[in-house]
């Protein structure tokens, strides 16, 4: 698949491949999303807006330069931000492509590291020379600053130029959460969102920390996602609740969703307001609780979102959807194409289900 390239947040004409409960695929542009969304879906979206994650610095004990993208918290919680789980890399930058990036200087706890105007030690290496569990030696209103005025995006090597802030947060984006984009979210816009509410589709928001999407190495990038916290309102958990009792569809816009309502649900029976921290990982084993569809970023066969889309479709139907995001020519990656993924029906006689067989599971974008 081609990986696009520039930072444009799914333009009008950007492709949208929609796969219905039949498995039968259509090939659309973003803005005939609405029409294939039905009168009374509840439509859900991650407003979280994206932090500039990644900090440049050095290793104090031997001078090395480093990257340090943060990719992990506790909370939510505004004043929690003293302690981060954080990816490190060796001298460079996004120019170069994440797997080629080297290693950085031996960690160990108690390290320190220099990153701008903020100091951070290391308080324990996390079984891979990469990860580590950072603590900011700042207060939270200054660590806050430090990172607004010193961090950049997390970027990759397939979009060439550098991203501004603005670049990757979506049309919704509300408080500072996300590591990287729920880019999912790009491919809503005012217009859509009204169109939504002029055909009686009820939209709601939860913010979830989404988290890196890449580390550059496949052992570390198995143990994708890392544990994620989210918040729930109580709008919205209402919302939920409406729709499982009215028997409506329930629409994840990106993974992050898909993973936070199918936690929420796995730990209380069904989804309630509230604040948690999504430690599941989605695949074809997992049973979905809450979402019936899915609106996703065009994913590449290997990554941990391409697993969650298994929990919707049948491994054979999600084969002929790559096959047809190649043949295509859709782009991948947080500027890239989208796809929308309906769970397959199951028929009973005369009657229907959107059950997913015996073998249901969550997503993320």
């Amino acid at each position: 698949m081609i990986a696009a390239s520039e930072p444009r947040q799914r333009p009008l004409d950007a492709r949208l491949l929609v796969v219905d409960r039949k498995g039968k695929i259509v090939h659309l542009v973003r803005t005939d999303l609405v029409d294939f969304l039905e009168t009374s879906d509840l439509v859900i979206a991650n407003d979280a807006a994206t932090l500039p994650a990644s900090l440049v610095g050095f290793h104090e004990a031997t001078a090395a330069r480093i990257e340090v993208r943060l990719a992990g918290r506790r909370s939510l919680a505004r004043d929690d931000v003293t302690r981060f789980t954080a990816v490190v890399f060796g001298a460079g930058d996004f120019h170069t492509r994440t797997e080629d990036r080297p290693l950085p200087p031996r960690l160990a706890a108690g390290d320190r590291l220099v990153l701008g105007p903020l100091t951070a030690t290391v308080e324990a290496t996390l079984d891979h020379p990469r990860l580590v569990a950072l603590r900011f030696a700042e207060s939270p209103d200054a660590i806050w600053e430090g990172i607004a005025r010193h961090g950049r995006p997390v970027q990759y090597a397939h979009v060439p130029a550098p991203l501004a802030l603005w670049d990757v947060w979506t049309p919704i984006a509300a408080g500072p959460a996300a590591f990287e984009p729920p880019s999912a979210g790009f491919v809503l816009d005012w217009r859509n969102l009204a169109a939504m509410r002029a055909r009686g589709i009820e939209f709601a928001t939860i913010t979830h920390a989404a988290g890196l999407s890449s580390t550059g190495d496949a052992e570390l990038d198995a143990r994708l996602p890392f544990d994620e916290p989210y918040a729930i309102p109580q709008t919205t958990a209402a919302a939920i609740r409406r729709a499982k009792r009215q028997h409506w569809r329930i629409v994840a816009i990106g993974t992050t969703v898909v993973r936070a309502l199918e936690h929420a649900a796995i730990r209380h029976g069904s989804v309630r307001a509230g604040h948690a921290i999504a430690t599941q990982r989605i695949g074809p084993r997992t049973r979905l609780r809450v979402v019936d569809a899915i609106v996703s970023g065009a994913h590449e066969p290997g990554s941990s979102h391409h697993e969650l889309l298994r929990a919707f479709v049948d491994d054979r139907t999600l084969r002929r959807v790559t096959d047809a995001l190649v043949a295509h020519g859709y782009r991948t990656h947080e500027f890239g194409d989208s796809v929308l993924i309906a769970r397959r029906a199951v028929c009973a006689g005369r009657h229907c289900s959107n059950a997913h067989v015996d073998r249901a599971t969550t997503l993320h974008v």
